[in-house]
């Protein structure tokens, strides 16, 4: 293995998460020792490599050449693995520290279109009334099908002050939707809350960033200096799609016993499987001060209910799998994106690098989160009646070359019952009519429900069957996790 520079220790998905685990250099030659070598297809590689160099219509660069079969060989693996260019590598290291000069949306790739997973809060996107699940299907009027997510996400990228045209498809319009942006220095304020009822707060992590513990240990604060004798909190993770490992354990080790076992990895090499605790250097690092020190002591056992949906994903997903099985926290909701795989950062060069899927990531009870998600303990939609925009988003288990679920094989897919495609064509059609809620708001029908739940009047629950059968059913509150190494074992076994 190459030395570590640094853990960066990233997760998630689209413009400005995406990846996990360490920064390396890649120790290329020491890796490939005692690996057999496809000499035939190496030299199928160099005689194609030069009739394109000889025979194409016009000349090409042999960096372009080189480059784009690297990104095609890493692209080709699954939606999160990418080679990093110059540019692709610095606005990743930018975004992780919360800012990042774009348009402030987290896109994945879908059927050769730029899906939007969700605009981020105050950026271009969100104030233009970009919605999650828009296709983006041309870039200043060039049709972008067929490009990677990191090549669509180049174009959108620009100096600040500059102007881009998306062309939208959505699924609640007829025509395509033509959105005029400026891009600006999108500065994520990843922590809000407030008080929303006398006695019980809403704590809202947009994203996981370097900053976010900090400021949610000042959020937390300030909600107790406003109401010492707060009876309810409702975490909000509601499309919330990742960011930084750190951040994730730091947050679910604010609320949980001290040490336990908040998350493992289990991967290929003997350095992706791991399991993270609830300790300080694993969420503030080896040396100075714990943030968590600050924190009020009844934030250990307040009563909680966490917010999650479809786009909830990665970092989110683990705070709310940790919460889940200790049964420290409700999960209220729907079920959650399913982005449950480790990507690691090797850096090739002093500016490029390759970000390669090398894990999955498990909750302490061993399950894995990989195109499943987090279940709800207590399904709730958007609105009172089931319907909103959540049923219309897709999730990672919809993505073209997502990687599998190594501990339950996953349901083939079935063709729709025709009560299924009118509801689907009716969902449409009152997606037409409606906007997305503002989470937080009194109109924000699922925070309502949680406020009940925490109060002690009856929720009401979409109509369909009550999650959660797999979960801690049968551990008591704060139970200890299974030993993590047995259970990386059997994971290694089961793949």
């Amino acid at each position: 293995m190459g030395s570590k520079l640094k853990s960066l220790g990233l997760i998630g998905f689209g413009v400005v998460a995406g990846v996990a685990a360490s920064l390396q250099y890649s120790a290329l030659a020491q890796k490939m020792q005692g690996l057999p070598l496809p000499l035939e297809k190496l030299s199928e590689f160099t005689e194609i490599f030069g009739m394109i160099k000889s025979d194409y219509v016009e000349p090409v660069e042999d960096e372009k050449l080189l480059n784009e079969a690297i990104n095609g060989m890493v692209s080709a693996l699954d939606p999160h693995s990418a080679y990093l260019d110059k540019k692709s590598f610095k606005e990743l290291r930018e975004g992780t520290e919360g800012k990042f000069i774009g348009l402030g949306i987290e896109v994945a790739m879908e059927d050769g279109y730029v899906k939007v997973i969700s605009p981020i809060e105050d950026s271009p996107a969100s104030r233009a009334g970009i919605h999650p699940g828009d296709l983006i299907t041309r870039i200043d009027g060039v049709p972008i099908k067929g490009l990677s997510i990191d090549d669509a996400v180049k174009k959108m990228r620009g100096e600040p002050n500059t102007k881009i045209d998306l062309t939208i498809a959505r699924k609640t319009e007829d025509k395509p939707i033509v959105v005029t942006l400026i891009r600006e220095l999108i500065k994520q304020h990843s922590v809000k809350g407030k008080i929303v009822a006398p006695g019980y707060a809403w704590l809202r992590i947009s994203q996981f960033q370097e900053p976010t513990l900090e400021d949610m240990v000042k959020k937390i604060n300030a909600l107790y200096l406003e109401d010492p004798a707060l009876k309810g909190l409702v975490l909000d993770l509601r499309n919330d799609p990742g960011g930084l490992l750190p951040g994730a354990i730091g947050v679910s080790a604010a609320f949980l016993p001290k040490d336990v076992a908040v998350v493992s990895t289990n991967g290929q090499v003997e350095d992706s499987k791991r399991t993270y605790f609830a300790k300080r250097e694993f969420y503030a690092g080896r040396v100075g001060s714990d943030p968590l020190a600050k924190l009020p002591a009844a934030v250990k056992h307040v009563p909680m209910v966490v917010l999650i949906n479809t786009g909830s994903a990665s970092a989110s997903e683990i705070v709310a799998g940790a919460l889940q099985d200790y049964r420290r926290a409700t999960i209220l909701g729907t079920q959650s994106y399913g982005k449950g795989s480790v990507q690691t950062v090797h850096q090739i060069t002093d500016e490029t690098a390759v970000k390669l899927t090398t894990a999955r990531y498990y909750t302490p009870l061993g399950r894995a989160i990989q195109a499943k998600g987090i279940q709800p303990d207590l399904r709730v939609e958007e609105t009172a009646n089931g319907d909103g925009f959540n049923a219309l988003r897709s999730r990672e288990a919809d993505l073209l070359k997502h990687l599998s679920n190594d501990k339950e094989a996953e349901a083939e897919a079935e063709a729709l019952s025709v009560d299924e495609v009118e509801e689907e064509k009716r969902l449409v059609e009152l997606a037409k009519k409606s906007t997305p809620v503002e989470f937080g708001s009194k109109e924000d029908f699922q925070l309502q429900q949680a406020l009940n739940h925490l109060k002690g009047v009856a929720v009401k629950v979409t109509p369909l069957k009550t999650i959660n059968t797999e979960t801690a059913a049968n551990a008591p509150a704060f139970a200890p996790a299974a030993n993590p190494k047995t259970n990386t074992k059997n994971n290694a076994n089961k793949k």
